[in-house]
């Protein structure tokens, strides 16, 4: 994607590059992104309908190195019929997706089936673990909701329910500390992160503004613990 003024103020701080890869999954029609300006902020505007891909950025962050993620969206409305425990009803009007390596021998026997199957079909493994950062219908927030076709996806929700619809909303989470706590193990190097809108469960239309996605470097007195 080109270097849209979002793109280069999403840069990491540890790897300045302002690629930014449209990821489309196979047998989904794809989510539209478009750069747009959006209250006086550089935004990514995002419609869904009945759609799922990603906007991501290759990264690479060891784990001593983890900081914070800083991110902000804006949300008109929610998916009503979205359940993101449920399979069938999987859907969410705006996620942060941060991807992890780790040790893959330790992959249950239906993970590793499905990693060989993401990787036949679009020649990529599965990362070894996936958090993201969403907005829930009823689930409280500081809630993991663990994927349901597998484990290995683990979702922190920030927002429950309508009532902070149509204002921005800024973020400044512990990449580590929310890991831990969505997988109860010691993160490993981030490798990958991105936004995504998807609405091809509910088979709905969904809009949503995302601001720059900012990785910040971990503190010096954090370092030398």
């Amino acid at each position: 994607m080109t270097a849209t003024p979002w793109a280069l103020a999403s840069a990491s701080t540890r790897d300045a590059s302002p690629q930014w890869q449209h990821y489309k999954l196979p047998g989904k029609q794809p989510t539209q992104f478009s750069y747009m300006r959006m209250d006086g902020r550089d935004a990514m505007a995002v419609t869904a309908v009945s759609s799922a891909s990603m906007l991501r950025h290759a990264v690479r962050i060891e784990p001593e190195a983890l900081g914070q993620v800083r991110f902000s969206w804006k949300v008109p409305a929610l998916i009503a019929e979205a359940d993101m425990s449920q399979r069938e009803t999987d859907d969410s009007p705006v996620r942060i997706v941060l991807a992890f390596e780790g040790d893959r021998s330790k992959f249950s026997a239906k993970n590793a089936m499905l990693s060989e199957l993401a990787h036949l079909l679009t020649g990529e493994e599965m990362p070894y673990a996936t958090l993201m950062y969403v907005w829930c219908n009823k689930q409280e927030p500081g809630s993991v909701i663990i994927n349901p076709r597998t484990d290995r996806i683990r979702k922190l929700v920030m927002e429950s329910g309508p009532k902070k619809l149509n204002r921005w909303l800024d973020y400044e989470r512990d990449i580590r500390a929310d890991y831990e706590k969505a997988f109860g193990e010691a993160p490993g190097a981030l490798v990958g992160i991105g936004i995504m809108t998807d609405t091809d469960n509910t088979r709905t239309t969904a809009r949503a503004w995302y601001g720059p996605v900012r990785l910040m470097p971990a503190s010096t007195a954090a370092l030398a613990n």
